[in-house]
C-alpha cells in the first residue's frame, strides 16, 4: 500500500470518529434540554402549595406582603396590624396620643378611640367593647384590626391552609363565579405557567380584575376561596355574578356652589329674610355659632327663634345652609381646643348635635387667626370632624387666608391636608391691604387673587374642585396726610358713590382690574380701589378659567342689589 492510500484511510478514520464525537455530543444536548425542558415543565405546572413562613396579605385582590412595614401579628383568633401599615393602607391620619395614651382612627364615617391595651373604645364618641385591645409589640403599636371591621368598613379572613389573611372593603364591588370544571390557577395568566392552586368544578372565584393588571384575553384574574391570586381560563368558569356595586360618594350639592355669609354678631339675632329672595345663590352660611372665650371647647349658640325662621326660610327657598362656626378671633381659647383630643372631642359633638337637632346642611369653620405651631392640630381637628359629619350626610367646608401671609394669619393652615379633608376649601380672597397695613392698597386686586389660585392648584396642590374663591363686597377709602396713612376706612359696596365726590374721577387699573380714585381734600390725599360689578365680573372669570368649585361671598347686604343678575348668570344658578 503506497504512502499515499495510507494518509487517505487514515484521515477517512479521523473523518470518521469526529461525526461519531458530533452526534454524541447533539445527543447529550438533547438529552440535557430534554431533562431541562421537563424540569422548567414541571417547575411552572405543579400545585404551588408550600406554606410560606411569612403570612401574605391581600387587600382588595392586591398582595401588600412586600409593602408591609411589620410582620402580622395573631393572637386568640385577633388579627392584628401595625400603626405604621394601618396608616398606609388605611388611615394616613392615625396617631398616638400621649397625652391619654390611646390611638386615635377614622375612616370614612367612623372615629375610633382606642385606650392602650384596653377593650373599651369609643366609636363616634359612643362607648363600645371590642374582642381585644392595642398592644404593643417590639416597640409598635398593634392595632387589632379584625376586632375593628365595623370602624374601616371592611371583611377580614384569615386561612390558615395558605397562611393568607386577605382584608375587603366593603364599599368595592364585589363579583364571584362558579368553576364549570376542575381547572388550574395559574401565577400568570398562561398555560406554560406555574399553578398555584387546584379548584374543583362546583367551587367559587371571586374576581380579582384590577386596572392596574391588565389581563389577555381569554384569562381572567381571580382569587380562590382561600386567598390564592392567579389566573384561570375564562372558558372554564361560569357568568359572573355582582354580589355588591362600588359605593360612589356623590356630592352633597351639584354644580358650582355660591356661598353668601350672612353675618351678624353674637349678641343679636338672626336677620328676618321673610319674603326675599337671593339671586344667584344656592348656599347661605349664617353666625349661629361662635367658640366661648376659655370655654374648654364650648360652643355659644346663636340661633333663637329669628335662626329657626332662618332655617326655614332657606329651605323653603331651596338654599342650603352651611352656619359659620366662628373661634371669633379667640386664639388662645382656640389654641387650647386644638391640643386637646378631649376638648377637640367635645366641639365636635355639639357641631353634630347641632346640625341633627336643625337639619342643617354643613358647618362653615372659620378659626382665624392661630398660632403656627397648630397647623397640624387644626388639621386634626377636622379629620376627626370629618366622619362624624360623613355619617349625619352634612357638608364640611373651611376658610383660609391666602398663602402669603404672617404667622398667625397663613402659616397656620396646611391647606393641602385641610382641601383633601374637607368637602371645600374656601380662599377668603380679601385684605390683600387690611386695616394694619403701612402701605394704600386694593383690598382684592385681580393679580393678586389670581396669583394666589395659582399657589392653591400648584405649590398647596388643592384639587380645582375643591377650591372656593371669596369675593369680597367691600373695600377701603384711604386717607394719608404728610405720607402717611392716617385712616382706612371701610366702605360697603353699595356706599361707594357716596363716599366719594361727585366730581371724581375714575380710572380703570388693568393689573388690579378695579377702578381706581384719588382726590386731595382738606390737606389729605384720599384713594379707593373701587369694589363694583365690573371688578367682581373679573374675578369671577377666574373660575370658570380655573375650574374652581365655586364661589363666596363676603358678605349679604354689602353688595349692590344688581350684582345678584351677575352672579346667576355667570355661575349658572337662578
Amino acid at each position: 500500500m503506497s504512502k499515499h492510500e495510507m494518509n487517505k484511510k487514515t484521515v477517512a478514520k479521523q473523518s470518521k470518529a469526529k461525526k461519531k464525537a458530533v452526534l454524541k455530543l447533539l445527543t447529550a444536548i438533547i438529552i440535557i434540554a430534554v431533562v431541562i425542558g421537563l424540569g422548567i415543565h414541571f417547575a411552572f405546572n405543579h400545585v404551588y402549595n408550600k406554606r410560606n413562613e411569612k403570612t401574605n396579605l391581600i387587600i382588595n385582590n392586591s398582595n401588600v406582603t412586600n409593602n408591609l412595614k411589620a410582620d402580622i401579628y395573631m393572637e386568640n383568633g385577633i388579627i392584628y396590624l401595625s400603626k405604621g401599615d394601618v396608616g398606609n393602607f388605611f388611615d394616613s391620619s392615625i396617631y398616638y396620643d400621649e397625652k391619654y395614651n390611646q390611638i386615635i382612627t377614622s375612616s370614612y364615617d367612623k372615629l375610633a378611640c382606642l385606650p392602650i391595651d384596653k377593650t373599651q373604645v369609643e366609636v363616634n364618641s359612643a362607648k363600645t367593647t371590642i374582642k381585644a385591645g392595642v398592644k404593643m409589640l417590639e416597640d409598635k403599636y398593634y392595632i387589632p384590626f379584625s376586632a375593628l371591621e365595623d370602624v374601616y368598613n371592611v371583611k377580614v379572613k384569615y386561612t390558615e391552609e395558605t397562611n393568607i389573611v386577605t382584608i375587603d372593603s366593603l364599599d368595592r364591588d364585589y363579583n364571584i363565579a362558579t368553576a364549570t370544571k376542575n381547572s388550574n390557577v395559574k401565577y400568570k395568566p398562561s398555560g406554560f405557567s406555574k399553578t398555584v392552586a387546584k379548584v374543583k368544578k362546583g367551587e367559587s372565584y371571586i374576581i380579582a380584575s384590577r386596572e392596574d393588571y391588565p389581563v389577555p384575553e381569554g384569562w381572567t384574574r381571580v382569587r380562590t376561596e382561600n386567598g390564592v391570586l392567579g389566573y384561570v381560563k375564562t372558558n372554564s368558569m361560569g357568568p359572573i355574578n355582582k354580589i355588591r356595586d362600588a359605593i360612589i360618594e356623590n356630592k352633597k350639592i351639584e354644580g358650582p356652589v355660591s356661598l353668601v355669609w350672612d353675618y351678624y354678631s353674637e349678641y343679636v339675632g338672626a336677620p328676618n329674610r321673610t319674603g326675599t329672595t337671593i339671586k344667584g345663590v344656592n348656599v347661605v352660611s349664617p353666625s349661629f355659632f361662635y367658640l366661648e372665650r376659655l370655654g374648654k371647647g364650648k360652643v355659644i349658640d346663636n340661633i333663637g327663634e329669628g335662626g329657626e325662621q332662618y332655617i326655614k326660610w332657606a329651605k323653603q327657598n331651596n338654599y342650603k345652609v352651611w352656619p359659620i362656626l366662628s373661634n371669633n378671633s379667640y386664639i388662645d381659647t382656640t389654641a387650647e381646643i386644638l391640643r386637646d383630643y378631649k376638648l377637640r372631642e367635645k366641639l365636635v359633638n355639639q357641631i353634630v348635635d347641632y346640625v341633627t337637632e336643625y337639619e342643617l346642611d354643613g358647618i362653615n369653620i372659620d378659626f382665624e387667626p392661630m398660632y403656627e405651631a397648630d397647623k397640624d392640630n387644626f388639621s386634626q381637628f377636622l379629620v376627626e370632624l370629618r366622619p362624624r359629619l360623613n355619617e349625619i350626610g352634612a357638608v364640611l367646608s373651611v376658610d383660609v387666608t391666602a398663602p402669603d401671609g404672617g404667622e398667625n394669619w397663613s402659616l397656620c393652615y396646611d391647606r393641602n391636608t385641610i382641601a383633601k379633608v374637607a368637602d371645600y376649601i374656601i380662599f377668603m380672597a380679601y385684605d390683600q391691604h387690611g386695616t394694619s397695613s403701612n402701605k394704600s392698597g386694593t383690598v382684592a386686586g385681580y393679580d393678586w387673587v389670581e396669583t394666589n389660585i395659582e399657589k392653591f392648584l400648584g405649590q398647596e396642590e388643592v384639587e380645582p374642585d375643591k377650591l372656593i374663591l371669596g369675593i369680597p363686597f367691600y373695600t377701603r377709602l384711604w386717607v394719608e396726610r404728610n405720607g402717611k396713612i392716617s385712616s382706612r376706612e371701610t366702605v360697603l359696596m353699595n356706599s361707594v358713590d357716596k363716599a366719594l365726590p361727585s366730581n371724581v374721577e375714575k380710572q380703570w387699573k388693568d393689573d388690579v382690574k378695579q377702578y381706581y380714585v384719588e382726590y386731595k381734600q382738606s390737606g389729605a390725599t384720599y384713594k379707593m380701589w373701587i369694589e363694583d360689578e365690573k371688578s367682581i365680573e373679573e374675578k369671577l372669570n377666574l373660575i370658570q378659567q380655573y375650574g374652581l368649585a365655586g364661589a363666596s361671598f363676603w358678605e349679604k347686604d354689602m353688595e349692590t342689589n344688581s350684582v345678584w343678575n351677575l352672579i346667576s348668570s355667570k355661575l349658572g344658578i337662578e
